[in-house]
């Protein structure tokens, strides 16, 4: 990923991503006015900081992207495979929920929240059309991957093979040890394949959240996939980790939008 500052804000942007009809960008918790356990970029609104200071961090967000604040879609993330099809920014319409956002309206810019959970963002360039997607391990044995390329299928008629993704940075298989009930949801879903997402050491079972969606995407075709494998849990001077950090955190904001 290509790193990227614009004041005191630091954010990423995925190297294949890095496009003239396109903007986006998975940023860091540095730059905000959150003060502690939330320091700094605290786009969560519903982890206890102030909603003043969590308006102001998205606006400083928008700014970054030189996109308007009020061109924002976000959504109510639930652990799920929803679609939500945005036909114009949310303006003052209630929060939909679900966990996988697309458009193709240049007007849109789709903004998710995350923790420790994989964003993921999506690009079709011939039927201009962006997604992006929330997927810990629920969302995963839940293919939230594989739903939102089926629904960029259906709703823009994308071809899989022209769908460019990248997997942002989430909590790698190093930190993520799993319970039973984990493993066996992982097992239902991925049949015989779960053993390529699931690393046993130590009497501890972990996930791989990255090879997980990575195969849901190979799965319908999508071969384009940027992952870098940055782990949230090991760098939390930069991410937040609801894991590494007890819950006591905030939440780092992923945005895309399609340029006019």
């Amino acid at each position: 990923m290509f790193r990227t500052q614009t004041g005191s804000l630091v954010y990423l942007q995925f190297k294949s991503l890095l496009l003239p009809n396109l903007v986006h960008g998975v940023f860091t918790r540095h730059g905000g006015l959150s003060p502690d356990p939330w320091c700094s970029l605290n786009l969560g609104g519903t982890v206890g900081d102030d909603p003043d200071r969590v308006a102001e961090n998205r606006r400083r967000l928008f700014f970054a992207l030189e996109r308007p604040v009020n061109s924002v879609f976000d959504i109510w993330q639930v652990h799920s495979a929803s679609v939500v099809v945005a036909d114009g920014p949310r303006n003052d319409r209630p929060h939909i929920k679900g966990d996988i956002i697309l458009t193709d309206d240049p007007s849109v810019t789709l903004l998710m929240r995350f923790a420790d959970c994989v964003p993921i963002l999506l690009y079709d360039p011939q039927r201009r059309a962006i997604g992006i997607a929330h997927a810990g391990w629920l969302g995963t044995v839940r293919r939230a991957a594989e739903s939102a390329v089926q629904a960029m299928v259906q709703t823009f008629q994308s071809d899989p093979t022209d769908i460019m993704a990248g997997l942002g940075p989430s909590i790698g298989p190093d930190h993520y040890a799993v319970g039973a009930e984990v493993v066996e949801q992982v097992e239902a879903s991925f049949g015989r394949e779960a053993s390529h997402h699931l690393v046993r050491r130590d009497g501890k079972t972990y996930l791989d959240l990255w090879s997980a969606n990575q195969a849901l995407l190979q799965g319908q075709g999508v071969v384009n996939i940027e992952v870098p494998r940055i782990c949230t849990a090991c760098h939390i001077q930069d991410w937040y980790s609801h894991r590494s950090e007890g819950g006591k955190t905030g939440r780092f904001g992923a945005a895309i939008a399609l340029r006019e």
